[in-house]
This record gives structure tokens, C-alpha cells and sequence, in this order.
């Protein structure tokens, strides 16, 4: 990596957790982006070019960076983590822990269990992406294979219609199916978790305890934290739940809200190759309409995943075009050669 690039690079860093400073509303993560920011700044300095020492060349931002940003201020950095770690913004382990003076990844107080565990959602806009890819790609190439069988456009579009709520409602189905069992296991160890904690409440906060001295947090401080939690019920069986039973209640969203999502990012992505049917087109011009239209909304959901992987977006979506081109391409030609047979 050359001088320049090595400047541009730590001058969008600092651009960056500016950005994030300003729209963070936690004030101490908001001070540590500015900290960074200013380490970044400075590391700018020394990576200047000699050549334009009295001046440093014009900076701008990247359009990944602006886009980052601007997703950031809509939703919360802490929802578009993955898209900041793509960035190789340091400092996001802060939204997971909150380190007490020993520096250990310990809650400190009552107050401390919850802040230290809150989940932000942060994959729910990568699972929506993914699943309109889902949706693009398997109809596209459901679409793709019944026009090359010769079919009327009215049997591709009753097809397309059909697949496109089997995929939605299979989709939803398997999420529901998928939450409402993990929501189960989840309710039913935590029940045996509240049991316990009614009849040895002082077993329970001892057991604790020796889990966090086990971390490296003093013990007679441990004892006096965990004494405390386990008088607030919702905040001792959060923290047991994780401590003892490895259980995340934050990853357990609501099973209809993840059916719901699902079926929706699906029924988008498979409304795409279906859209030119729609207009009672000839086959042959909605099939080739349907072509271009899904190759132009591939190469743009693998441009978007370009955000949560760091790659390049020219790279993502050609591969993503390459990907659901090719198995359009062989479903048309399978449908074809049953076509033939058929006929």
C-alpha cells in the first residue's frame, strides 16, 4: 500500500468514527469514536505524502463509507455493526461488554447486567438482504426453466405466482417453526432457572459469584454484585440464564415477526423476474425483460452485501450476477431439453 493510500485510508477512519461519535447516543462509546478519531488523524499526519506537505490532498469520503454512515444515522450504529466492522472500525466491542476497573468483561452492578447484554439486532437488515436474494434467485430460475419448456406467458406467470408463495410461505413457515422451538427450550430452562432462584436464592447468587471470580472479578466483590441481583427476578434470571445456561434472550426475536420478515424479503426478491409477466407481454420479450431485470437486481444485492463483507461492490455483484445467471441460464436449458422431449 502506497503512502497515499495509506493516508486516504486513516483520514476515512477518522471521517468515520467523527461520523459515529456524532450519531452515538451513549456518550461514553460517542468519546472513545472521538479518541479514535483522533488517533486516525494523527497517524494521517505521518502517512502525508512529502510531495504535498504544506498541503494534504482533497479527501472524500468513499460511497461505501457514505452509505455506512448514512445507515447508521437512520438505525443506530449499533444496528449496522457488521457494515462498521467491514469498515475496520475498532472499538465495537463496547457495545458487547462494559469492562470493570480490573479491566475484565464484568458487570460492576444490578444496573450493569442488562446494558451489558442489551442486543441491538445488528443481522436483521444482512438476513433481510439475503433473503430477497433467496427469493430473486429461485424464481428467477423457477421462471427461466417452465419459458424454456415453451410454455404460454400465461403459465410462466401462473408458475412464477405459485412459486413465489411456496418459497415466501415455506420461508416463513421454517422461521417460525425454527424461533417458536428455540423460544420453547429457552422458556422451559429458565423456568427451572426462576424455581431455583425462589428456593435458593442465596445457592444461586454463591454459584454466580464463583462464575465471575472464575472470570478474573474479585470474589468478595462478586458476592456483593450477585447478592444484589438476585433481588431484582427479571435481572438475576437474565443474568443466570447467560452465565449458567448459555442462553441469549436477546436472540430470541418474536417467531410471527421473523415468519413475517422472511416472507416479505422473499416475496420481494421473487416479485422481480415475475414483474414482466405482469403486463401481458409476449414470451419472448417479458422472458428477455425478466432476464435484464433480475441480472440488474443481482448485480445490485451482491453490491449491497459488499457493505457487510468489505469487498469490492463491483466484485460482489458481478459474482452475484455470474451466481443467479448461471442457474437461470441451466434451468432455462434443462427446461428446454424436457420441452423438447415432451413435445
Amino acid at each position: 500500500m502506497s503512502k497515499l493510500e495509506s493516508w486516504y485510508e486513516e483520514k476515512q477512519s477518522a471521517w468515520l468514527y467523527r461520523a459515529l461519535a456524532d450519531c452515538e447516543p451513549d456518550a461514553k462509546i460517542a468519546e472513545l469514536f472521538r479518541a479514535l478519531a483522533a488517533a486516525a488523524e494523527f497517524q494521517a499526519g505521518k502517512w502525508r505524502p512529502e510531495s504535498t506537505a504544506s498541503a494534504s490532498p482533497r479527501f472524500e469520503p468513499s460511497t461505501r463509507a457514505r452509505i455506512t454512515i448514512a445507515l447508521a444515522r437512520a438505525l443506530g450504529p449499533r444496528r449496522v455493526r457488521h457494515m462498521l466492522a467491514a469498515m475496520k472500525v475498532r472499538g465495537l466491542s463496547a457495545y458487547d461488554t462494559q469492562r470493570s476497573l480490573a479491566g475484565h468483561l464484568m458487570p460492576t452492578s444490578v444496573a450493569d447486567v442488562g446494558a451489558r447484554h442489551k442486543g441491538y439486532g445488528g443481522g436483521n437488515l444482512r438476513a433481510a438482504v439475503f433473503g430477497i436474494n433467496d427469493g430473486l434467485v429461485s424464481n428467477t430460475s423457477l421462471i427461466m426453466g417452465v419459458a424454456g419448456a415453451a410454455a404460454s406467458a400465461q403459465t410462466v406467470l401462473t408458475t412464477g405466482v405459485a412459486g413465489l408463495l411456496a418459497g415466501a410461505l415455506s420461508m416463513a413457515a421454517g422461521e417460525y417453526v425454527s424461533m417458536r422451538s428455540q423460544r420453547e427450550m429457552f422458556e422451559y430452562q429458565i423456568g427451572l432457572e426462576r424455581d431455583e432462584l425462589h428456593e435458593y436464592p442465596e445457592e444461586e447468587a454463591e454459584e454466580l459469584a464463583l462464575i465471575y471470580q472464575a472470570r478474573g472479578m474479585d470474589l468478595e466483590e462478586a458476592r456483593r454484585v450477585s447478592r444484589e441481583l438476585v433481588k431484582h427476578e427479571a435481572a438475576a434470571l437474565d443474568a443466570l440464564a447467560r452465565e449458567e445456561l448459555g442462553l441469549n434472550p436477546d436472540d430470541l426475536g418474536s417467531p410471527w415477526g421473523a415468519a413475517i420478515s422472511s416472507f416479505v424479503a422473499f416475496a420481494i426478491g421473487a416479485l422481480v423476474p415475475l414483474a414482466p409477466f405482469l403486463f401481458g407481454l409476449t414470451l419472448g420479450r417479458a422472458v428477455s425483460i425478466a432476464a435484464i431485470v433480475a441480472a440488474l437486481a443481482l448485480f445490485g444485492v451482491g453490491a449491497l452485501l459488499s457493505l457487510f463483507t468489505g469487498r469490492s461492490a463491483l466484485r460482489g455483484g458481478l459474482r452475484m450476477v455470474l451466481i443467479g445467471g448461471g442457474a437461470g441460464i441451466a434451468t432455462w436449458l434443462i427446461g428446454s431439453a424436457l420441452g423438447a422431449a415432451i413435445n
